[in-house]
């Protein structure tokens, strides 16, 4: 297959790994960022997320070769923990025993694509480089460097450039584009549960940690270095809001009242919500994702999503490890690949997204719903005992590679059969026994 001269804008996670496959089928990349080489920076905190890798991201580093490397910086979890009001703590398993979710810092895991990419002689890196315009009629693409413009021209050219993209917003004045984005109400604010002075960590470090407060909610997750990343979601606006916090005092009276257990292991509490930005949650939908074979979108820079199902990242490294199949299948047919890249992935960037804002009700309410408990240990139940009739939802996206808008077809189904199943009489009584059991199995 003839070489190609193709050209990634954005070296975030995508863009990283995705350089990784197209350098592996042969081919000439040049990646471009506008920031500089964050492997020369010290990671900012204060604006990120820790990541959940899952199944589908492990599929995308395994096909470009570069598990391994990964698994270096990433901690299991093997459930979640609840935080109660009282302190009291609910475990959850999140799948059959062994299975896993995996923390990693986002910061730590771009750093480490970024050397494995740069470690392949056919990958250039061009950093602080912003994309001004892209010629779509002449193949080339304008970038801003230290005030000057260069152009560089493309065969194909890839926008991972992250959910305001400058490749999709030229495309967006193309014929019949369509474009949609939304902010969520809440946003959020990273802090900072430190390790032991031994270095160890201050609570269960093979967990996710939620404290579920109805409609807000704080996570953690742990890190390599004993510290935990935790993420206060929460209201703009509204009676427990952000706009309500704006002294010490208030974060003091605020933590006391709804966190009192981790704010004993912030010692750094009033320096990191102050010294943190709150930042905003945004959803972003288009189509087409490509502009024939000359140009596709892949990543957040298609389908932005918001963060509670842990699935953006695990979505972009199998948007990677799908362009490389398909190009395999079209035999690098690029226009047929790209139409079809983007024809069968947009159902599931949507699926995705639908997912993720109702895994945000559940994260922040109902896991501290005794009735939702209940149902997720009949699904788990049920599912051991047929296996080949019920896989529960989130080990469906989680733990499968089931497409994501079959997998919420699935799980809208599964609802309304648990439904009925909890409201047997008695249910918490004779949810093991086989009445429930033909019942579900009726209703299947």
């Amino acid at each position: 297959m003839k070489e190609q001269n193709i050209s990634i804008v954005g070296s975030g996670l995508v863009g990283s790994l995705l350089a990784i496959y197209m350098a592996k089928r042969g081919h000439n990349v040049h990646v471009f960022d506008r920031r500089p080489d964050i492997r020369k920076m010290k990671v900012v905190q204060g604006k990120s997320i820790n990541l959940a890798m899952s199944d589908r991201g492990w599929k995308g580093l395994e096909g470009a070769g570069i598990r391994k490397e990964i698994e270096k910086v990433a901690l299991p979890m093997y459930g979640r923990l609840m935080h109660g009001m009282d302190s009291s703590l609910t475990y959850q398993p999140y799948g059959k025993e062994g299975q896993a979710i995996y923390s990693v810092s986002r910061g730590l895991l771009n750093q480490t694509l970024l050397n494995c990419a740069s470690e392949l002689p056919n990958v250039s890196f061009h950093f602080n480089h912003k994309c001004a315009d892209v010629q779509l009629e002449h193949k080339k693409v304008v970038f801003e460097d230290n005030g000057e413009e260069k152009e560089y021209a493309y065969d194909r050219l890839l926008g991972t450039d992250g959910a305001f993209s400058a490749v999709r917003n030229r495309m967006m004045r193309l014929d019949r584009f369509n474009y949609s984005q939304s902010y969520l109400s809440h946003g959020y604010k990273e802090l900072e549960i430190p390790a032991n002075a031994d270095g160890s960590h201050q609570m269960r470090k093979d967990c996710l940690h939620i404290w579920p407060r109805g409609e807000f909610m704080m996570i953690a997750l742990p890190n390599p270095d004993g510290s935990f990343t935790c993420t206060l979601f929460m209201a703009f606006e509204g009676a427990v809001s952000f706009e309500k916090i704006k002294n010490p005092d208030d974060v003091h009276a605020f933590f006391n009242q709804y966190f009192p257990d981790a704010k004993a292991l912030m010692p750094e509490l009033i320096d990191d919500y102050f010294n943190h930005p709150t930042s905003s949650l945004v959803m972003v939908k288009c189509l087409p994702w490509n502009v024939g074979g000359d140009v596709c979108l892949l990543g957040d820079a298609a389908h932005a999503i918001v963060p509670f199902y842990g699935q953006g990242m695990n979505c972009g490294f199998e948007d990677c490890w799908e362009m490389n199949k398909i190009l395999d299948e079209t035999h690098e047919d690029w226009d047929m690949a790209f139409d079809q890249f983007s024809r069968e992935r947009k159902p599931n960037g949507d699926a995705v997204l639908e997912l993720a804002l109702r895994n945000y009700i559940e994260m922040r309410d109902k896991t501290a719903d005794p009735q939702f408990l209940l149902q997720k240990k009949i699904e788990n139940w049920f599912s051991t005992q047929h296996p080949d009739k019920w896989l529960p939802l989130y080990s469906q996206v989680t733990f499968s590679d089931i497409p994501y808008h079959q997998a919420l077809q699935n799980g809208l189904r599964q609802d309304e059969i648990m439904k009925e199943v909890l409201a047997i009489p008695d249910i918490e009584e004779v949810w093991n026994t086989p009445l429930v059991e033909n019942k579900i199995l009726s209703l299947l």
